[in-house]
């Protein structure tokens, strides 16, 4: 059963390590993410299992102890996701920078797996996997990695598409008020269209809490480098 979720952005400029002279840019970012984290915490669940967009050699599971590091950026920084034995394959970014996150708020609540989910899987099979996540027994939270449009702005890393405002703000609210069917309603095309990241895990997210009750709490919203960056917390 689903605790608690919380949702954050996966940029690795998130890292200050990464992000170098400009980390201060998302410190508004990198505290709602804390926070989130702590409701995470608070709600003592058994199992946290974190999901983020991954390309198709990262897809899949990662047992607790799988490392990551952010060499690919021009830093030499290494993470673990929890504490484990691993496996042979390395984290892709976006788990990395979860597991970043959890390090850094000092996670100790329960045991961490991930789950690389791939941009194209469709809306359905996304809440299946949600679901199937969150029929099991165990107490369950998720720490729920991706980014919204990155189209916002003409200096987007997607250049500027005046429908993205409207895409991520339906996700905002979505996401602030743990709606799943909104949710799960996001059109999965047009996500693809903006470079939308979160879509797939929010939508896993969404099939998650469907019955869950959870209640939903939008801490940042906003776009730095004309790409979406949301972070909510349901409990």
């Amino acid at each position: 059963m689903l605790v608690a979720a919380a949702v954050c952005p996966c940029p690795p400029l998130l890292v200050p390590d990464v992000a170098g002279g400009a980390a201060h840019e998302m410190d508004d970012a990198r505290a709602a993410c804390y926070d989130a984290v702590g409701v995470l915490a608070a709600a003592r669940p058994d199992r946290l299992v974190v999901v983020g967009p991954a390309g198709r050699p990262s897809r899949g599971a990662f047992p607790p102890g799988s490392r990551g590091s952010f060499r690919g950026f021009g830093v030499d920084l290494e993470v673990t996701l929890g504490h484990g034995e691993g496996g042979p394959r390395a984290l892709p970014p976006s788990l990395a920078v979860a597991a970043w996150l959890l390090e850094r708020t000092e996670w100790s609540a329960a045991p961490v797996e991930g789950l690389g989910v791939g941009e194209p899987l469709d809306p359905e099979r996304c809440e299946t996997v949600g679901r199937e996540i969150a029929g099991e027994d165990e107490r369950v939270a998720l720490l729920v990695m991706g980014d919204g449009s990155a189209c916002r702005t003409l200096k987007a890393p997607g250049y500027f598409d005046e429908r993205a405002a409207a895409f991520d703000a339906a996700a905002a609210r979505a996401l602030g008020a743990a709606d799943t069917a909104a949710l799960a309603a996001l059109d999965a095309e047009l996500a693809f269209e903006l470079k939308a990241s979160g879509r797939s895990c929010w939508q896993l997210l969404a099939g998650a809490g469907e019955k869950a009750g959870l209640r939903g709490s939008l801490l940042y919203d906003s776009a730095p480098y004309g790409v979406g960056y949301f972070v909510a917390s349901w409990s």
